[in-house]
């Protein structure tokens, strides 16, 4: 199939539109008033923490995949990394709109830790959403060689925000509830 830049280009708009709209949201999550829907969402932390999992799990066998040329296998999997990442926000954004914040409570050196993790997890995840749109957006108009160019930087960017989310909620988990 050819290239579609057509589409590729009305793409583009919607990742940067769906890329600024979840910066704002998540930005705001703070500033909205908590809600209560009369469901006790503090479970979400360690489900959207496991989703998260998954999605590096998803990431690396991608990458097997895509290595040992199986096309049809990596597109699988990247796609799931999609679904999951999304469904991860929306938990995400439920728990923190619901619930209020969880403070570290760790001591020492574990706390410069903890926060390098975080600051860099935050930091990545708002600065390659767009990215990871992007690159997705020129695999489906089969744009291969772009997106190839663009997965060899984008990707590692994904998993280390992938695999740093899991062990911000495991540092993290001792302090919910005190």
């Amino acid at each position: 199939m050819e290239a579609n830049k057509k589409l590729e280009k009305k793409l583009n708009i919607g990742a940067w539109i769906a890329s600024i709209v979840v910066f704002v949201l998540v930005v705001s999550m703070r500033r909205i008033p908590m809600q209560d829907f009369g469901i006790d969402f503090s479970f979400l932390p360690a489900f959207y923490s496991s989703l998260n999992a998954i999605v590096a799990v998803l990431l690396l066998a991608a990458l097997y995949f895509i290595k040992n040329k199986k096309i049809a296998m990596h597109e699988r999997m990247m796609k799931l990394a999609m679904l999951f990442s999304i469904v991860f926000l929306l938990c995400y954004v439920i728990y923190h709109i619901t619930n209020p914040e969880t403070k570290y409570c760790g001591e020492g050196f574990i706390r410069n830790i903890y926060f390098f993790f975080l600051i860099t997890h935050i930091i990545l995840a708002a600065v390659i959403l767009p990215f990871i749109l992007f690159t997705f957006i020129r695999a489906y108009t089969k744009q291969f060689d772009r997106h190839k160019k663009m997965a060899k930087w984008v990707y590692p960017f994904w998993l280390y925000v992938a695999i740093t989310g899991p062990i911000i909620y495991l540092m993290l988990k001792p302090c919910y509830g005190l």
